[in-house]
């Protein structure tokens, strides 16, 4: 069993599935607290890790760290193979990614904190404006996400997939925001299924959050 360093936020979505993932691998890893609300990772020291700035950052050992959660839920399939987190057969890896990327790529970017910092910055948006803002573009998502997922088990099958690791970050951060989630019952259902899975529920934002 390997022991990896993960560089998180416990309120980041794409952390948060970097947490989920490793849990799910049963690899041992150890989180370093990189708040974003103090600019943190704006640090030299993390800058050093994510040129851009970003979390999560994992530090494999030996130099080497990766960065973008999804590329990291990919190389762990390669490094730690079961369970798998996308399908081995390509078609069905394809499909597995395109849902993945409904979030990582359509939803997350244009929603996460820098945006909703700009946005204020630039046009003087309050935070109603903000909230509306993002559960417009986290709608327009599950809405697809919706007509895409199973009636029972997980977008990964009977276990849980690189979907599922994406869809849980995204629907706790909904909720936060106050998104009503009554127009997507089987998106809440996987959500329900996934809180019953100790690898879930450990890396639930309460379960990491710093101390106060």
């Amino acid at each position: 069993m390997s022991g990896y360093t993960l560089y998180d936020y416990h309120r980041s979505s794409a952390a948060y599935r970097v947490r989920i993932a490793l849990n799910l691998k049963g690899v041992a890893w150890t989180g370093v607290p990189v708040s974003l609300l103090q600019g943190e990772q704006r640090a030299p020291d993390h800058l050093a890790r994510n040129r851009q700035g970003l979390i999560p950052a994992l530090d494999i050992g030996g130099g080497r760290v990766l960065t973008q959660s999804l590329a990291i839920l990919d190389w762990l399939d390669a490094a730690h193979p079961h369970p798998r987190l996308f399908p081995a057969d390509p078609l069905a890896r394809a499909q597995a990614m395109a849902l993945a990327l409904v979030i990582v790529a359509d939803i997350h970017p244009i929603d996460n904190l820098r945006v909703l910092q700009r946005l204020e910055a630039q046009f003087g948006a309050d935070a109603a404006a903000k909230a509306d803002w993002y559960r417009h573009w986290i709608a327009q998502g599950l809405g697809a996400l919706e007509a895409a997922a199973p009636a029972d088990g997980f977008f990964g099958g009977d276990t849980p997939g690189a979907v599922d690791c994406c869809l849980v970050p995204q629907l706790y951060n909904a909720r936060r925001f106050d998104l009503d989630l009554t127009p997507w019952p089987r998106l809440v259902a996987i959500d329900a299924r996934a809180a019953d899975l100790p690898a879930f529920a450990a890396a639930h934002p309460d379960a990491v959050a710093p101390a106060a």
